[in-house]
C-alpha cells in the first residue's frame, strides 16, 4: 500500500516541472488487504465531493453492493489490483448486476494528478484512459521523462499534443482533483492507496481475486 505525499500550494505547472526533475518511484511488493472495521454511512460516501468531478459508475445503479476505490495512478499496488483483480470484479460482480463500482481520484503525487486530469479531459473515454495508464504504468510513471511518455501514450486515444498540454496545465481541473483527494483524506481518514469502501466498510490495501470473493460473496448472496 502506498502512502500519501504532502499537499502543495504551487501551481500545477510548477509541480509538473518538479516531476520532470524527480520522478515518482514506488515499491512493487505485495500488500495484504486489511479490513479496518471503519464503517462510513452510505449517504456520506455518496455525497457530492466536487460537483464538477462527478462519479463515473460502472454497473447497475440498483446493484445491492457499492464498491468504491480510492486509487492513485502512480501506485504500483493499484496497478496490480487493476491487472489481476479488476477483471474478476467486472466479470463476476459488475457485469452480472451484483456490484456497482466507482473509482475515485486520490493522487499521491503531481504525476498521478496529471494522469487523472488527462483521464477526465478524455470525456467519455475516461475509463479506457485509466485502463491504458494503469496497464502501461511502468512505461511512463517510472521513466526519466514521464510527461513526454504520457503524451506519447495518450496519442493512442486521439489526444493531440496541444490538448495534452492544455489539460495538464488546467489549474481549475487540478484544483478539483486535489480537492477530491483532500476531502476523502479529511472525511474518511484515507492516507494510502488503494483504499476501498464496500457498502461503507473500509478495506485498506491491495485485494487479490480470492480476497475479493471472500469480501463480496457473502454480500451478494444475501
Amino acid at each position: 500500500m502506498q502512502k500519501k505525499h504532502p499537499s502543495s500550494r504551487r501551481t500545477f505547472l510548477e509541480l509538473t516541472i518538479a516531476v520532470l526533475i524527480a520522478t515518482t518511484t514506488g515499491s512493487i511488493a505485495p500488500v495484504r488487504a486489511q479490513g479496518t472495521g471503519t464503517v462510513v454511512a452510505p449517504d456520506q460516501l455518496m455525497a457530492p465531493q466536487a460537483e464538477a468531478l462527478p462519479d463515473i459508475v460502472q454497473g447497475k445503479a440498483d446493484a445491492p453492493v457499492t464498491m468504491i476505490e480510492y486509487a492513485s495512478m502512480t501506485c504500483s499496488h493499484c496497478a496490480r489490483f487493476h491487472a489481476e483483480t479488476y477483471p474478476t470484479l467486472l466479470k463476476n460482480y459488475v457485469d452480472t448486476g451484483k456490484v456497482k463500482f466507482i473509482l475515485r481520484e486520490f493522487p499521491l503525487d503531481p504525476l498521478a494528478t496529471a494522469a487523472f486530469m488527462l483521464a477526465r479531459c478524455s470525456g467519455d473515454k475516461r475509463n479506457p484512459v485509466v485502463d491504458l495508464l494503469f496497464d502501461h504504468q511502468k512505461d511512463w510513471a517510472f521513466t526519466d521523462k514521464p510527461i513526454e511518455a504520457m503524451a506519447n501514450l495518450l496519442k493512442q486515444t486521439g489526444m493531440s499534443q496541444a490538448d495534452f498540454e492544455k489539460c495538464i496545465n488546467n489549474q481549475d481541473l487540478y484544483n478539483k482533483v486535489t480537492s477530491e483527494r483532500d476531502y476523502a483524506s479529511a472525511k474518511f481518514g484515507i492516507d494510502a492507496t488503494p483504499t476501498f469502501f464496500v457498502n461503507g466498510r473500509k478495506v485498506s490495501g491491495e485485494l487479490t481475486p480470492q480476497q475479493l470473493g471472500q469480501l463480496l460473496d457473502p454480500l451478494v448472496k444475501k
